[in-house]
């Protein structure tokens, strides 16, 4: 099932609390009233009571909920409030149609929430205080949607800084992520490693074979981030490889 699905069929039996949980009962509610109205028009038929979600299910959904939530209200951070949020986020994490209502709803949600962006990051620094490769991919996560539109805005930078900076991220390793997001040609390339310049030949080896690891689909996945977000570990990957060639280019290192 994709975690879109997911979404729908535990929200009203996944205990989160807090903003994001708040945000997981209005979809629940949504739900409900959509499936009243199928049942109004399709023959009865029986069914089975849902499973609670499993922990690696939780977090896949948390970790969805979170990059909505956050998404919603990063949507503004650029100042053009005539850019529909939800056809941003569909471009660059693809949702079924059958699902896109589901979607829209949460977003509305989350725009129209009194609390502030900072409320769902503090929630989502705590649930995931012990598998900081997540944070990170949260604001992978954010990152790419703030650049849908080819341009990295100065409201839509500070938003990001301020994530960064309650996940817990040093300056050193948000300017390692964000450089990671707009390749060797636009950002240093030892940034984007997160590396030094005189870092040796070897230390740079051990740096890219580290960085490609962790952000390996397969890692992903491992941590908990839903199978949807891979594109995630496609683009930083991309940046993390080219910025290595490039180093080894400049140095005159083989192979």
């Amino acid at each position: 099932m994709s975690i879109w699905g997911k979404i729908a069929g535990a929200a009203a039996g996944l205990a989160i609390g807090g903003p994001l949980g708040a945000l997981l009962g209005g979809i629940a509610g949504h739900v409900l009233v959509d499936r009243s109205r199928k049942r109004a028009v399709e023959p009865a038929r029986e069914e089975r009571p849902r499973e609670q979600p499993s922990i690696r299910e939780r977090d896949e959904i948390a970790f969805t909920i979170g990059v909505i939530a956050l998404a919603a209200k990063l949507a503004k951070a650029d100042g053009n409030v005539t850019r529909d949020e939800v056809d941003v986020f569909k471009r660059v994490f693809p949702v079924p149609r059958e699902e896109e209502a589901n979607v829209g709803h949460l977003f509305n949600l989350a725009k129209q929430d009194v609390a502030g962006f900072d409320s769902y990051a503090k929630q989502l620094a705590t649930l995931f205080r012990s598998k900081p490769g997540v944070l990170e991919d949260l604001l992978d996560s954010l990152f790419l949607i703030a650049k849908a539109d080819h341009a990295l805005h100065p409201g839509e930078l500070q938003f990001l800084r301020h994530v960064a900076d309650i996940f817990g991220f040093s300056e050193g390793e948000f300017q390692r992520i964000r450089a990671s997001h707009f390749g060797p040609d636009k950002e240093d390339p030892y940034v984007i490693l997160g590396v030094e310049h005189t870092a040796g030949d070897e230390e740079l080896k051990k740096a890219y074979h580290r960085l490609v690891r962790e952000n390996h689909p397969d890692s992903l996945i491992a941590r908990g981030v839903p199978e949807e977000f891979v594109r995630l570990a496609t683009e930083k990957l991309a940046a993390i490889n080219g910025a290595y060639d490039l180093i080894k280019k400049q140095r005159g290192i083989a192979g």
